[in-house]
Formats: C-alpha cells, sequence, structure tokens
C-alpha cells in the first residue's frame, strides 16, 4: 500500500477507553487537543467517548459539531451501547444521542459471551440477536458507517461459539461494516487469539477488527497475531493507556506494522512523528513518558554495555532493530561502570569531540567514570556533568565562571514556628570576592538563592537559567545516617535542558555539586 485506505483502519480509542485509566482525566479542552494530534499523526478512526452517557462526551461531540474540531484525516467516533431489552431501538434515549452527536462513524459494543447476555444483559440470546440487528441498522438509516464491538468475544466463542458468532452475523445483517473481536478482560495470548480470528475469518468471511486489553502484557502482540491472522482493523489507545493494565499500545502497533509488516498505515512522513506525539499526549494526560515504552521511549535506543557500544561504534544498525530517526527518535550511549572505551568515543561524538588518536585521555576519562561510579555516582542521566568530566580530561574546559572559597548554611527555628534556612556564599568571580547572604525554603533553595545573588552582576546570562527538577536519591549501600545521597538538577535556559549530578554523604554538598556542574555547563555553552 502507498499510505493509510479503507483497505486498513487504524483506530484510536484513547478518548475513551484509554480515558478509563486510573489517574486521566480529561476535560473537554484536552480531548479536543488529543483528538488534533491523533489527526495529525493520520489515525483512521478517532473514537471520542460516549455522548449521552457522560456529559463531557456529550459536549466534546457538540464542540466537535460547531467547529471547534476540524479534522483532515480522522473521522470522528461515537460509541454507545445497543439498544435495551425490550425497548424500541428509536425509543432509546441513548441510541437517539448517538444520531444527536452528528459523529459519522458509530461503534456499538455488544455482549456476545452468552453468559454475559444472559447474567448481565438479564435477556436471551434471541433478544441480543435482535438488539444488534436492530440498532445497527437504525443507525445504517440514519446514515451512520457503523462498526460492532463484540466484547468478551475470544471467551464467550470458547464457551458458545455459536452464539458469539450469531452475534457476527446479525451485526453484519444490519449493515455493520466492522465486526471487532475483543478481549475483554485481556487474558488471551497471541497463539490462541491468532486461531481464533483465523478460524472466524474462515468461518464467516466478515470484516474483523481487534481490540486487545493487556492484562497478560501481549496487547500488542495479540493485535499484530490477528492482524496476521486476517484482521483488517486495529483499536489502540496512546501509550496503551486504559483500565486496569492497559490497551494495545497505538506506537508500538503502528510502528511494527509500518517497519515490520511493511503495511503503510499512516500519511507518508507520519511515522517520523510518533516520539512526539507520544510525549505530547503524555503531557495532556500528566502522565510521565515510559522511557522504556518501545520505539517512542527515551531509552528505547539506549546503550549501556561497552560490548553494544563497540558494535554500534561499527555499524549502529548492529544493535538497533530500526534506524530512530525513522519514528523520530535517537540513539543514546550510556556511560557507567560498564562502559569501554567505544562507549566514551560515541558518547564525545554526541558532545562533538573527536577523539579519535587521543587514547590516554579516553582511558583516563574512562577510569575516572568508573572510579567515580564505584562511589555512587551515575552519569547515565547527567549528560551535562558527562561532559564537563569527559572536557576537563581532555583538558579542553575553559577556566569555570566561578570558583568556591566557602558557603555555610543555617536553619532557624523561629518562635512561631516557620522554619527558615540561611546561607551564606564566598566566591571569586571576574577577579572580584563575592560574598552573598540569602533565604530560602529549605537549605538547598538558600544556597541556590545566594549563589545567584553573587554571580548575577558578574555573569549576564543568569537569569535565564531556571531549576526545572531536583531529585534525591539515598543509595542503599551506605544505610542509616550515614547514606550517601545522590542528588540529580535539571535546569533550563528556555531553549534547552540539561542535567547535572552530585554525590556526598552531605545532601546539602551533593546539591552544591550539581548546582555547580549546572551553572559551569551553561558557561561553557554560552561561551
Amino acid at each position: 500500500m502507498a499510505g493509510p485506505t479503507d483497505e486498513f483502519h487504524v483506530y484510536d480509542t484513547t478518548l475513551r477507553d484509554g480515558a478509563q485509566r486510573e489517574g486521566i482525566s480529561y476535560s473537554v479542552t484536552d480531548k479536543l487537543a488529543v483528538a488534533r494530534l491523533l489527526d495529525g499523526l493520520g489515525v483512521g478512526f478517532i473514537e471520542g467517548g460516549w455522548p449521552g452517557a457522560l456529559p463531557k462526551d456529550t459536549e466534546f461531540f457538540a464542540r466537535a459539531a460547531a467547529g471547534d474540531l476540524e479534522l483532515k484525516h480522522a473521522k470522528l467516533v461515537a460509541f454507545g451501547a445497543t439498544r435495551k431489552a425490550g425497548v424500541k431501538v428509536e425509543e432509546d434515549p441513548q441510541v437517539k444521542a448517538l444520531i444527536d452527536s452528528q459523529a459519522p462513524v458509530v461503534t456499538l459494543v455488544a455482549k456476545s459471551d452468552l453468559r454475559h447476555i444472559e447474567r448481565a444483559l438479564r435477556t436471551d440470546a434471541d433478544e441480543n440477536l435482535k438488539m444488534v440487528r436492530d440498532t445497527v441498522r437504525f443507525l445504517k438509516d440514519h446514515g451512520r458507517r457503523v462498526f460492532l464491538d463484540a466484547e468478551h468475544f475470544f471467551d464467550g466463542y470458547a464457551f458458545s461459539p455459536d452464539t458469539s458468532l450469531r452475534v457476527l452475523e446479525s451485526a453484519v445483517e444490519g449493515g455493520a461494516d466492522v465486526v471487532v473481536l475483543c478481549d475483554t478482560n485481556g487474558g488471551q495470548l497471541p497463539l490462541g487469539l491468532a486461531e481464533t480470528v483465523a478460524e472466524v475469518v474462515a468461518k464467516t468471511g466478515f470484516r474483523v477488527g481487534i481490540h486487545c486489553q493487556d492484562d497478560t502484557s501481549c496487547a500488542v502482540a495479540n493485535t499484530l497475531a490477528a492482524v496476521q491472522a486476517g484482521a483488517t482493523h486495529v483499536q489502540c489507545t496512546a501509550n496503551g493507556y486504559g483500565e486496569r493494565a492497559g490497551n494495545a499500545d497505538l506506537f508500538a502497533v503502528v510502528g511494527n506494522l509500518v517497519t515490520k509488516l511493511g503495511m503503510e498505515v499512516l500519511p507518508i512522513g507520519a511515522l517520523a512523528e510518533l516520539t512526539r506525539v507520544s510525549h505530547a499526549l503524555a503531557e495532556i494526560a500528566n502522565i510521565a513518558p515510559d522511557t522504556h515504552q518501545a520505539y517512542v521511549g527515551s531509552s528505547a535506543f539506549a546503550h549501556k554495555a561497552g560490548l553494544h557500544a563497540s558494535a554500534i561504534k561499527v555499524d549502529p544498525e548492529l544493535y538497533n532493530h530500526i534506524d530512530p530517526d525513522t519514528v523520530g527518535n535517537d540513539m543514546r550511549v550510556l556511560v557507567t561502570e560498564m562502559a569501554g572505551r567505544a562507549s566514551i568515543e560515541l558518547k564525545g561524538r554526541e558532545f562533538g569531540l573527536d577523539l579519535a588518536g587521543r587514547g590516554t585521555e579516553v582511558g583516563s576519562a574512562l577510569k575516572r567514570v568508573k572510579e567515580l561510579e564505584a562511589k555512587g555516582w551515575s552519569f547515565e542521566a547527567a549528560d551535562a556533568s558527562m561532559e564537563l568530566l569527559l572536557r576537563t580530561e581532555l583538558s579542553e574546559l575553559d577556566t569555570p565562571p566561578f570558583t568556591l572559597e566557602s558557603y555555610r548554611v543555617v536553619l532557624d527555628h523561629r518562635s512561631d514556628g516557620e522554619i527558615v534556612s540561611e546561607a551564606t556564599v564566598k566566591v571569586h568571580v571576574a577577579g572580584e570576592r563575592v560574598i552573598a547572604t540569602a533565604e530560602g525554603i529549605g537549605p538547598v533553595h538558600a544556597l541556590d538563592a545566594a549563589l545567584r545573588k553573587a554571580l548575577l552582576p558578574h555573569l549576564s546570562w543568569l537569569d535565564t537559567v531556571e531549576l526545572a527538577d531536583y531529585k534525591v536519591r539515598i543509595l542503599t549501600e551506605h544505610p542509616g545516617t550515614d547514606a550517601v545521597t545522590r542528588v540529580l538538577v535539571e535546569s533550563t535556559d528556555g531553549e534547552r535542558e540539561w542535567t547535572t549530578v552530585g554525590v556526598h554523604g552531605n545532601i546539602v554538598e551533593a546539591s552544591w555539586l550539581a548546582l555547580c556542574d549546572a551553572l559551569v555547563h551553561k558557561s561553557m555553552r554560552s561561551g
């Protein structure tokens, strides 16, 4: 295929199924932003929610219909249930809400497991078939394209295959375009699921889709197995968001379909947007991106072992299953106690350093890294400190912008119960000895404030630098009050971010080391 067509559907349900993840609560504005990002990526269908059942979803569809959402690639989908047992379809308010949503596509959920039909719906199999057929036909008569989600299909098919197949037949008789086999409780494994999908396709000839939950960590594998068994419609959520363990991850599924199965299911050039869109959607969901997520995680192409780095130095394809640029990601080499010379050389390339013919310096840097890591330092998350170390060993680091004479931090517990930290620093900067004192909420805050107060008149760029994040870890090798503290400081100047590390038995000193590295690194980059 030259690009996405109706022959294969990438269907996203982040705004409905994904929103059921614990901790996610999208506002209507959030939902519109998510839909725009997914449409920009080029998915074929965006399930916006359940109008009539949830007020926010009803408002979302109303705003979309009013022009607040203009889709270039995707079709908007409303989700809902078949008519209730014993109720005429035209009199069911939830079915009417699907029409009122003005969504061009509707996905209906229907029971396809006899046990659920009898125990949950409290009706019989024949009435359930009428509920499916009537609702699909009603929506089709109103100009809607209809997909059917056959809930608990795999469990139901194993228990009573005839009942489950008749549900699919009723949907197709009513005019459904796709019948979606749902692994609703996420209990299937790839080989068994693929066997069932192939069997259903062979028996019915229907167009089949797949919807997988991730309770066995097999949602992506199950989805791909279903495609290889004949499914031509995949339902996924961004970053695998969803109830319990989540759903099939949209980015892993699409990445595999395109790069492994050669299926051009996104518009040309869209695959390179996977990483950006994944992280943007994580931001809207207020969930930190999964660093180890396939294809789009920051560690997806990060290499730590020295053996790997040696091979990558010769040819990156020896250890990367695809070119990271293909999905908008980057390869990184992590320098740790596991590093070898190749790791140092590759890291140097990232910093713009040519280490060819500088074996002595590379060996010295490697030795220094191993010594510090043995004491609790960690450079794999602190590239800025790593660059400073490497440039120091290469004698390529300019004179630091300031040098410390001393600092002091005191804690003042006042009579009203307020606790205030006060720090005094004595530094030499631009040929002058400067003393500055400042207060802060805690000792590190006070120290940072005092240092900035001393340096700001001499370093014009300092007011652009902000502390973006501060992480503290007590290293377990040294338990109790003698524990060694590792501090990671993330800084930003509004254009880029960089991370530095400090390690010491005293948390204030560990913080000082990281803070100083942050300013030295900014000074180096500022020329």
